[in-house]
């Protein structure tokens, strides 16, 4: 189904079966000359199907048609490739990019048996298998026309500003139409779920990074945010008050779990509070062990960049404790 929620702009739902994200939140610009998709869902039949059906019903040639792909995640460039293979541009940052196409290769997905060793996830037997990331990516390389800080997507009487919000992507985009007052932010600000800021190495602070990327939008004059999932946004600053405000509480929860005890990026994950349908980690799924490990990771790594933990390695294993 496509609902018109501005002129000219319609939300498509793409379903992402089996997943606690639900849905993605797929936007559509239509004008006279050209169209523009920001996000595609998974690389898997459900969503390809909804997909062209939201873009046959509102009559989108392809010949005259964009695709911006927010960040490097397969919810939202999933279909990127079969759109490019249909001749449709695809625009995204550099960073992302360069990423997406590495998804698609085994080379890419062997660096989460050295993080599942680093984690201590060996306990749990886990493997990158079932991660949605390896099963509905992409699997051929895309054709991507990189976008930077500062260009201009024109599509009809939009100008789309393409900002640079890396966070929960190193190299995450939205796109800002400043005269209309409105923000695709991707998955940079979600409203009634938080989104996932995990370990993507160790040479930045990534949390610190978002935490920057939060407050660069803070004071933009934004009438509606248009997130990836979940709800449309009306009021961004008390969102992001509220996101920072829960990762402030996930810090302090951490600390107090490592407080008098060295432990293991896995042992902490299992130890923190996870608004999920499972009794216990023990039946957690394994994507969702991935996840919650990449995110108390982040966590912990920007406390050890702020001095608050210190941490060790034993056997190729991770340690962190509370220096205080």
């Amino acid at each position: 189904m496509t609902l018109e929620i501005y002129p000219n702009i319609y939300l498509l739902e793409i379903p992402l079966p089996n997943n606690p994200l639900r849905a993605l939140n797929s936007y559509i610009v239509k004008s006279d000359e050209k169209n523009l998709i920001i996000d595609t869902g998974f690389n898997r039949i459900e969503c390809e199907k909804a997909l062209m059906k939201g873009l046959k019903d509102l009559n989108i040639s392809f010949g005259s048609t964009y695709l911006f792909v927010t960040h490097l995640h397969s919810d939202h460039s999933g279909l990127a490739g079969a759109l490019n293979r249909m001749g449709i541009k695809i625009y995204t940052g550099k960073t992302d990019g360069n990423m997406v196409n590495q998804m698609g290769t085994e080379k890419y997905w062997r660096r989460f048996d050295e993080f599942k060793m680093l984690f201590d996830l060996e306990k749990d037997n886990i493997s990158f298998n079932d991660h949605p990331g390896y099963k509905y990516s992409p699997k051929k390389p895309i054709e991507f026309t990189p976008l930077n800080e500062g260009d201009i997507l024109t599509i009809g009487n939009y100008n789309f500003e393409v900002v640079f919000i890396p966070g929960h992507t190193p190299g995450h985009l939205g796109l800002y139409e400043r005269e209309h007052k409105l923000f695709f932010c991707g998955d940079h600000i979600l409203d009634s779920i938080t989104p996932n800021i995990s370990f993507w190495g160790f040479d930045e602070d990534i949390l610190g990074i978002y935490f920057n990327s939060l407050n660069k939008v803070y004071n933009y004059d934004i009438d509606f945010v248009f997130p990836s999932h979940r709800n449309i946004i009306k009021n961004h600053k008390k969102r992001i008050d509220e996101l920072l405000d829960h990762h402030s509480k996930r810090l302090d929860e951490i600390k107090g779990i490592i407080k008098n005890d060295k432990l293991s990026v896995r042992d902490i994950a299992s130890k923190m509070h996870w608004d999920l349908k499972y009794d216990n980690w023990e039946t957690f799924p394994s994507p969702q062990k991935w996840f919650a490990s990449g995110e108390a990771m982040s966590h912990l790594e920007h406390l050890v960049y702020t001095g608050e933990v210190e941490k060790s390695m034993e056997n190729g294993i991770l340690y962190y404790k509370s220096k205080y």
